[in-house]
């Protein structure tokens, strides 16, 4: 157990986790030169695409120091903010972490929280400078930083390059001698906890685990804690570049078992695994439940495919288990579920997940928060409300409160004002602003969670060009003047394109939505209006003009009634038409409210 270290890699987006993930599995020859590819760890083609880790991947590496032989457990770590729920579960399998921060960007909002996680847990923490090699490179400045937030000295930091492979041997040097060993009781009860899981099509159930006390042996019998099911440990092993099955598996060791399991819902990441014989008295703490923040419907594009569907889900949760999803109903699109998501970015991958490695090709609607109101008859009641379509009628309702977060946004100076302005729009509060540097400054602002769902991100990129990194966390409800405005199509409410608004915004938001949609809906033969309803009254109008087709071009002179009792038979066709007419909705309709301002 004393030549073991268990370590995760922990960075904002973009610091360069992966590129240095592959230069240590190198060093250590733990992937040969043949084998060897950008982001080697990355295993979906979405990662690679997009050059961003979306989740955690745990390696075994063997490691020769001071005449010693050394294992070291390593799990990369997604850096965006709608991953820091992989990032949770990884630290709770460490006793160490590197930091790694960027030596021409610095210190970003993630990292920051990011360290904040690992310390909760008592790791041990690595300074690393990356990319060194960069002409922007800005060691001393960042250093200062780094020194700042962790209070370690100049010394400990270690200079690195992903790129080059400056530092690597350093690196390893500093897991060995700085991360504890791990600590545990071989002679104890077995207790091993789930942070990962995948689904094989071949062999069910991969389940990834790391031992806390005693040991683990292929055929045992065990049990797992939570769900009370028990099992044959047919195949245990740890992880290299692909499994490498093994005999036992010891108090410290990262490993992964496969027992023949088929149904997505019999394991539970966060579960405890323990022997069905000796099985120990309390399960393992390891990470808190996930917090959705963003809730969306997913629906099929056939009903037919509701099914499959469901299969799909349930096969993605093992794999992502931050995902939440409860079957739900809409009048527009008929069977789907509700889903519930740790941010935009987290949807947009499950979709895009969905409809590569399920081909699932789905609607998703509208992302919204969950509220709660209050009634006048039972003040003391609370009703939560995740779909505008559940929001009990206005005249016996007392209140409503909305989730608040407080944000922060670490941005250069002259990027501010526009900061500022975008917060202020968005109904933000302007809470604190502390200057780290002489060009860097931190501002903390607390503001609705569901103002940020709607195409915050992409306009804070936009107005700081890039440079603003954001985090955030929710700090409770308060009620607010919140409104439901209805869409209407040909005087159809579409039930999936109901928002919950606050008033102010309310005619503003309306005139836009009607506007995006008069250009996204295709034309048909009849006229239809796009309104925007609060209750009873309208507030906005945009009308889809008809396709008319030229009745008259048969009619070569002769007397105007003939002309004229063409088109008042063509008339009373569109009259019937618009009111048997179905308009159908296309999916890029559902999403274009997110992207109003293009």
């Amino acid at each position: 157990m004393k030549h073991i270290r268990n370590f995760c890699i922990i960075a904002h987006i973009d610091h360069g986790k992966s590129t240095l993930a592959d230069r240590l599995l190198q060093a250590t020859g733990t992937i040969s030169d043949r084998e060897m590819q950008n982001q080697a760890l990355d295993d979906m083609e979405l990662e690679r695409e997009r050059g961003i880790t979306i989740k955690s991947h745990a390696i075994q590496m063997s490691y020769r120091h001071d005449e010693t032989d050394y294992i070291l457990n390593l799990i990369d770590t997604p850096g965006h903010v709608d991953f820091s729920y992989e990032v949770s579960r990884s630290i709770a399998a460490c006793e160490g972490a590197l930091l790694i921060v960027d030596a021409s960007q610095g210190i970003e909002a993630q990292t920051i929280s990011n360290l904040y996680l690992a310390l909760e847990h008592d790791l041990q923490i690595i300074p690393i400078l990356n990319k060194m090699d960069l002409p922007g490179a800005m060691p001393e400045e960042v250093s200062d930083q780094i020194v700042e937030l962790i209070g370690c000295e100049y010394e400990e930091i270690i200079q690195a390059s992903g790129k080059t492979g400056l530092g690597v041997e350093e690196i390893l040097a500093a897991v060995v001698n700085s991360v504890p060993a791990p600590q545990g009781n071989e002679e104890a009860p077995l207790q091993a906890m789930i942070f990962d899981s995948v689904f094989n099509p071949f062999r069910g159930i991969i389940a990834y685990f790391r031992v806390k006390n005693g040991v683990i042996r292929k055929g045992q019998r065990i049990r797992f804690f939570n769900t009370k099911r028990d099992y044959n440990a047919d195949e245990i092993g740890v992880l290299k570049m692909g499994l490498d099955p093994k005999k036992e598996l010891r108090t410290g060791d990262v490993g992964y078992i496969i027992s023949g399991i088929k149904q997505a819902n019999e394991v539970k990441v966060g579960d405890t695994i323990t022997s069905s014989e000796n099985p120990c008295q309390e399960d393992l703490k390891g990470f808190e439940d996930v917090k959705p923040m963003v809730f969306a419907g997913i629906y099929p594009v056939d009903s037919e495919d509701y099914e499959e569907l469901r299969y799909s889900m349930e096969k993605l949760q093992l794999n992502d288990s931050s995902l939440v999803f409860e079957p739900e109903s809409s009048a527009a699109l008929g069977f789907g579920f509700r889903c519930g998501f740790l941010g935009m970015l987290h949807m947009e991958i499950i979709q895009e997940r969905l409809e590569r490695e399920f081909n699932m090709t789905v609607i998703t609607t509208v992302p919204n928060v969950s509220y709660k109101s209050y009634m006048k008859k039972t003040p003391d009641e609370v009703f939560i409300v995740n779909n505008p379509s559940e929001l009990p009628d206005p005249s016996g309702m007392d209140k409503i409160e909305e989730p608040y977060i407080k944000a922060q946004v670490i941005t250069k100076t002259e990027y501010v004002g526009a900061i500022m302005t975008l917060c202020i729009e968005k109904r933000g509060e302007l809470q604190n602003q502390v200057y780290l540097t002489q060009d860097r400054v931190e501002i903390t602002f607390e503001m609705p969670l569901a103002e940020i769902v709607f195409d915050f991100y992409d306009r804070l990129k936009s107005v700081s060009r890039g440079y603003a990194s954001f985090d955030y966390h929710p700090t409770g409800y308060k009620a607010s003047d919140l409104i439901k405005m209805d869409l209407l199509l040909n005087g159809e409410q579409v039930d999936a394109l109901s928002a919950l608004v606050h008033r102010s915004n309310a005619f503003d938001l309306g005139k836009r939505i009607c506007l995006k949609l008069k250009e996204l809906i295709p034309r048909q033969q009849f006229e239809i209006p796009v309104q925007a309803a609060i209750g009873a009254k309208v507030i906005a109008r945009e009308t889809i003009k008809a396709l008319r087709k030229d009745v008259t071009a048969k009619c070569y002179g002769g007397d105007i009634t003939r002309k004229r009792k063409l088109l008042e038979k063509q008339k009373a066709g569109k009259k019937r038409m618009r009111q048997v007419g179905k308009v159908e909705v296309p999916q890029e309709a559902f999403l274009a409210v997110l992207k109003l301002n293009d």
